[in-house]
């Protein structure tokens, strides 16, 4: 594994090739930033972008997607994976958020956790980029390339993977770290053979690792 300094320098150096990035998700009002990371589940941010101007033109509140037909919601998001479930849970989410929280998304990551279909990764992803809270969310592009580039073992949850990123950078990195590994996952295959890799940090990166393990 790469020691907490070599994983720092590894992030900066995704930064420095990255540049500046934030999130790719449209919305206008931190309730329609909920329902997109709901729907990002399993799909791309992409895909989602293309629906939510029809659903928030529709639905552009809680107030107005809790009374939606379910079945006139799945038609709109049906690109986007799983949209059965995800139709259900944006209005069943959409009623709490009007009835119980006054039309407020929760700024705590359990309030957030306890509408239906948002899970630590959602909480995390809305309390970074909405309201500016020192949190780090892993999603399948920050998974890879902390095992990829031995931040963490292979085995890791997401959660370990958290863990680690939180406990190696400063608080306030953590919303540019996010959304720079985001982009470099998308940039570079982590699943190429160390043999046929091309992407110089993790040919780096391998080096490290195997000059740590010696060291052992």
């Amino acid at each position: 594994m790469l020691k907490d300094e070599q994983i720092v320098w590894a992030i900066h150096q995704m930064e420095d090739d990255i540049g500046p990035v934030g999130s790719s998700l449209d919305a206008r009002t931190p309730f329609q930033f909920l329902i997109s990371v709901i729907l990002s589940a399993q799909a791309t941010d992409v895909s989602v972008n293309k629906v939510t101007p029809t659903l928030f033109a529709k639905y552009p509140d809680p107030a107005a997607l809790m009374a939606a037909d379910v079945v006139d919601v799945e038609t709109i998001i049906k690109s986007v994976g799983l949209f059965h479930n995800k139709a259900k849970n944006i209005i069943k989410t959409a009623r709490i958020v009007h009835e119980d929280l006054n039309d407020v998304v929760p700024t705590d990551r359990k309030g957030i956790m306890a509408l239906p279909g948002a899970g630590r990764k959602t909480a995390n992803v809305v309390l970074s980029d909405v309201f500016g809270q020192e949190t780090f969310a892993v999603d399948t592009h920050v998974s890879a390339i902390s095992k990829r580039l031995h931040f963490v073992e292979q085995s890791a949850s997401p959660l370990q993977v958290e863990n680690k990123i939180v406990s190696v950078l400063n608080p306030a990195e953590l919303h540019q770290a996010h959304h720079t590994m985001i982009e470099y996952g998308r940039k570079y295959s982590m699943k190429l053979a160390p043999e046929k890799e091309v992407c110089q940090l993790i040919i780096d990166c391998d080096k490290l690792n195997e000059e740590n393990e010696a060291e052992i």
